[in-house]
């Protein structure tokens, strides 16, 4: 385990957390206070275990602590680097955060994820030489070398990396920076005793190698206790003891209660910090009055000595702020982009059975449609056929084409929100890699569909309008892609974004000149006629079909009405002599054809921006 350079003592002081109440809810109750005047120091070189019962305040004082998940809290108090005040930017800088759950993209290598993780993380003037030479020690460190080219897969699926091993790689992939401070939240939640015990070994090692390492941990075997050499024990949102861990024992025993010979520790502490059901009163009677003498006995005194803050802002004061007045981003927004675009092009390109329902369903669905539209004449009758052929071929390009990206951002969005508040990357970074390495399927399948669709339905036969009618489709396919990813960003699962889309998709099909004239549209709803990519899809394709059509057959000029009666069982008194007249009785314009391609594109930028704000805006909330 590599030693730290520059270490990096943590205090806490005077810490008081409230939940945020909204308008409503304020006017019937108080805001509930989690933390109450919590205080506490870790020193370089200690590995400090937060325990207590549930709804103790664990999470939340480690959640203040990194400066993360604060948006449903409001705290006072400040958190200290060295004697200095500490700011979200300065504590990522200098930290590194072990979150419960591991979050990996399964389609990636043990090596291909440290790779991936050195590119963000670590200084972009490094040689590739030392960014290999530290990933071939870390994974050395953390007994992953022989699994270096394994994917990592999922934990539900046999193929992939053990539990233990996905536990290893993400203490390995925030030791790669070398930080000074390490936040574990439950890093033995899931693993047996033997693989717990291994862990809890491994940040013993990273503390004793000079860095600061804070965990919380819910109720650790007796080996995995014997591991820590500070404590802190809350009860009830306050302090109940703060020191070396041995001595918690004293404490408790001044107190009248001891702890049971060959009794696990930690059991003992939880059961004596509980709320028992049915006796809640007398708990937290007991409760206060064990936090009341802890503040007021020696041990209180020696952990957190008045003196504590000037001490720390003489000590390595020039350290902390050259490291922590540098921007957080290792790398610029360059190698962050490329590294993304990397990782997302392997993601897309292992998922081979997704890529071929894809192409598998883009042929079934365009030869089918092909057979039932198959070789339309150009007649009377084959008018109404042709328009609906084209509005079919918008319809389900656009459906196909929203549906397949609508869970890009909702299943990634956990890892996303935790890398980005780890400092690895920017949101614009991050949006445009994902986007592009997906565009070109998108570029390709709406073109594989036309290909197929438009000569076997017998659509106009010059290839212009072949090339036009292509074009026409892409942009449709991309406008339907965007505002998939408006709604994948805007959603916070998979299940809510398949929920909105649908009544939306309606609506644009609604206006989009088929099913409703468009000069029918009534005037409180025109806007949403002008945001419909089914309109302007569906006008672009009905000029280009029709434009250049100068004669369309009319039984009317080469048969009697007696023939036509008995042929048609009706009688025809017009006909519609070219598709001027048809484009006209659509009320489209034929004027409108490059305003019907300047506006697609316009949707795909107004649609892709949008999804953008509202990914930034989710990044924000810390």
């Amino acid at each position: 385990m590599s030693v730290i350079s520059e270490p990096v003592s943590l205090s806490w002081h005077d810490i008081n957390v409230y939940t945020k109440l909204s308008l409503r809810k304020r006017k019937k109750r108080d805001p509930r206070h989690i933390l109450r005047n919590v205080n506490g120091q870790i020193k370089a070189g200690q590995l400090l275990a937060i325990m207590g019962a549930s709804g103790a305040g664990k999470t939340t004082l480690m959640n203040v602590l990194t400066q993360r998940n604060l948006s449903d809290i409001v705290f006072e108090g400040t958190v200290r680097l060295n004697g200095r005040i500490a700011d979200a930017n300065r504590i990522t800088a200098l930290s590194a955060y072990v979150q419960q759950n591991d979050l990996f993209i399964d389609a990636l290598t043990v090596r291909e994820h440290l790779m991936f993780q050195s590119r963000v993380r670590m200084d972009q003037f490094l040689s590739d030489k030392l960014r290999d030479d530290r990933i071939n020690q870390v994974m050395q460190d953390f007994a992953l070398t022989e699994s270096a080219e394994t994917r990592i897969g999922k934990p539900e699926d046999t193929k992939g990396i053990s539990g233990g091993e996905r536990k290893r790689l993400a203490f390995a992939s925030e030791l790669l920076t070398n930080p000074s401070i390490m936040f574990c939240d439950e890093p033995t939640s899931g693993l047996d005793s033997f693989m717990a015990l291994s862990v809890m070994e491994v940040l013993r090692d990273m503390a004793a190698s000079g860095r600061t390492v804070i965990c919380t941990i819910h109720q650790p075997s007796s080996e995995v206790f014997s591991v820590f050499n500070q404590l802190l024990l809350l009860s009830n949102g306050r302090v109940a003891f703060l020191g070396k861990s041995d001595k918690a024992i004293e404490f408790f025993s001044s107190l009248g209660l001891q702890c049971p010979n060959n009794y696990n520790p930690s059991d003992f502490y939880i059961k004596q910090l509980a709320i028992i059901p049915g006796q809640e009163s007398q708990s937290k009677e007991k409760l206060e009055t064990i936090c009341d003498r802890f503040v007021d006995s020696p041990y209180a005194k020696e952990v957190m000595p008045e003196q504590i803050c000037e001490q720390f802002i003489s000590s390595s004061k020039e350290d902390i702020e050259y490291k922590t007045s540098r921007r957080v981003y290792k790398s610029n927004w360059i190698v962050q982009f490329w590294a993304l675009l990397w990782r997302s092009h392997l993601t897309v390109m292992r998922e081979p059975k997704v890529t071929r329902t894809q192409i598998s369903q883009t042929i079934f669905v365009a030869v089918l449609l092909g057979f039932i539209y198959w070789r339309l004449e150009l007649d009377q009758s084959g008018i109404l056929n042709i328009n609906g052929a084209l509005f079919l071929l918008i319809t389900n390009l656009s459906f196909q084409h929203a549906y397949a990206v609508i869970k890009t951002f909702c299943i990634e969005l956990p890892l996303f929100l935790r890398e980005h508040n780890n400092g690895m990357y920017r949101v614009s970074a991050y949006f445009f890699a994902k986007t592009l390495a997906e565009a070109p399927f998108y570029l390709l399948l709406p073109f594989l569909f036309v290909c197929i669709f438009y000569y076997m339905v017998g659509l106009n036969s010059g290839i212009i309008q072949f090339l036009t009618c292509a074009l026409v489709s892409v942009l449709v396919a991309n406008t339907a892609c965007s505002f998939g990813y408006l709604v994948s960003c805007m959603s916070s699962d998979v299940t809510i974004a398949l929920a909105i889309t649908p009544p939306v998709m309606v609506a644009f099909l609604i206006f989009g000149g088929y099913f409703l004239n468009n000069d029918s549209v009534p005037i409180y709803f025109i806007w949403f006629k002008y945001i419909s990519f089914f309109y302007y899809g569906n006008e672009a394709l009905v000029i280009n079909q029709w434009q250049n059509i100068q004669h369309i057959a009319c039984p009317l000029f080469n048969s009697t009405i007696d023939e036509i009666v008995d042929t048609t069982n009706k009688t025809i008194t017009s006909c519609i002599p070219n598709g001027q007249v048809v484009i006209k009785l659509l009320n489209f314009s034929e004027n409108n054809f490059l305003r019907d391609i300047l506006a697609l594109v316009a949707l795909i930028l107004v649609f892709r921006t949008l999804a953008y704000i509202a990914l930034l805006n989710r990044s924000t909330r810390r």
